[in-house]
Parts: C-alpha cells; sequence; structure tokens
C-alpha cells in the first residue's frame, strides 16, 4: 500500500508585466509546498524505523493549467491507486507564523480529516472547516484528481488564527497576499515578513 505526498512545481512562468517584472517566481504557491514535501521526504528517510506502507513523493506540472500533471498522473499512475490509500497535498503553505487553527479544504470528504485532527491537537491547534468555500479551493488543486478516484486526500493548512496575534492578523495578512502577490511575479521569498515556524507546523502534520 502507497501514502501518496503531492505538491505542484510549476507556476505561471513569464508573462504580463508587473511593475516592470515579468518573471512569476511562485515562491509561495507552489515553491513552499515543494520545499515541505521534500522536508517531509528527508525526515522519512531518517527515521529508525522504516513505515509499514511505501511512501511517495509526487511532484507534478502543469497545476496552474488545469490539474493537468497530476490528473495524467491518476490515468496513468506508477502505483495502483486502488492500493494508494491516502494522497496528502501541499499547495501553498502558510508564512505567517504559528496558527492555532488547522483549516481542511473540503473538510468532510474523507477520513483523513479524523487523522489530521489528532495530529492537530498533538500541537495544541483545533481542526476547522475552509473559510472561503465560494474560491472553489477543493476543486483547485492536486488532491482533487486523487478524490475522483477513490483516493482519500487531505489538503489543508493554518492561517486564519494566528497563535499570538489572533484572527484579524492572520485574516490581514492573507487578504495582502491575495490582493498584491497572488499569481503575480510579486510571489517571491519574504524573509522580512514570512515567519517559517507556521509552515513547519502544517509540515509536522503531514508528516
Amino acid at each position: 500500500e502507497y501514502i501518496v505526498y503531492t505538491a505542484h512545481w510549476d507556476h505561471i512562468g513569464v508573462g504580463k508585466i508587473v511593475k516592470g517584472d515579468s518573471i512569476y517566481n511562485g515562491a509561495l504557491d507552489n515553491a513552499s509546498g515543494v520545499s515541505a514535501v521534500l522536508s517531509i521526504a528527508e525526515s522519512y528517510s531518517k527515521l529508525k524505523v522504516a513505515p509499514e506502507r511505501s511512501v511517495v513523493f509526487l511532484f507534478v506540472t502543469a497545476e496552474e493549467q488545469g490539474l493537468l500533471g497530476s490528473e495524467y498522473y491518476v490515468e496513468n499512475p506508477i502505483f495502483p491507486l486502488e492500493q494508494s490509500v491516502c494522497n496528502l497535498n501541499m499547495d501553498g503553505v502558510n508564512p505567517a507564523g504559528p496558527m492555532k487553527d488547522f483549516t481542511i479544504v473540503g473538510k468532510g470528504h474523507s477520513e483523513m480529516d479524523a487523522i489530521a485532527e489528532k495530529a492537530a491537537k498533538s500541537q495544541g491547534r483545533y481542526v476547522m472547516n475552509e473559510q472561503e468555500p465560494e474560491k472553489g479551493y477543493f476543486f483547485r488543486s492536486d488532491h482533487f484528481n486523487f478524490a475522483k478516484k477513490g483516493v482519500p486526500a487531505l489538503y489543508g493548512e493554518g492561517g486564519y488564527d494566528h497563535m499570538e496575534k489572533g484572527k484579524e492578523y492572520a485574516k490581514e495578512f492573507k487578504d495582502n497576499f491575495t490582493a498584491n502577490n497572488y499569481h503575480a511575479p510579486s510571489d517571491e521569498f519574504d524573509p522580512e515578513k514570512w515567519d517559517m515556524n507556521g509552515m513547519v507546523q502544517d509540515a509536522q502534520i503531514y508528516f
């Protein structure tokens, strides 16, 4: 049996010029997810006792063009889907710092919710339903193709209730990124604003 982690490594590439820059780096979306999954893979490689199931780390492309890479994989799987017990998908990992919440996109679609909630509670966090269902995030990332084939999938992150600064700060941080950096050349690593501890939190839940 197989546990399949996914993250998409593509972004828009070179596109419309915004403030003199046409290179869409995609630092948060989704270099953050790729680096988190790579870190999880490294952590598995250092375990003294190997997990009972095989663990697959799958980096897909063309997510930004319509989830094409993950769609291709589920139609042409390397490992049988009937033996793939879950998909854990990371797409943009929280850069705002430690959170009290772990928000699951599409909560209620699989038994992965209960496993994630147990891991979140071990960090002193609570699980929350997605806060912006009208944006259709459940249908917009690579886990969706696995879910369509009946593979239990998890796509979640913290981001709505900051551990120290509360919900208002978390909302302001998220809204600012969406308005100014999402799918823009300005989605670049920002060492002044990014607090990597939030990413570590979520990677630990996934691990």
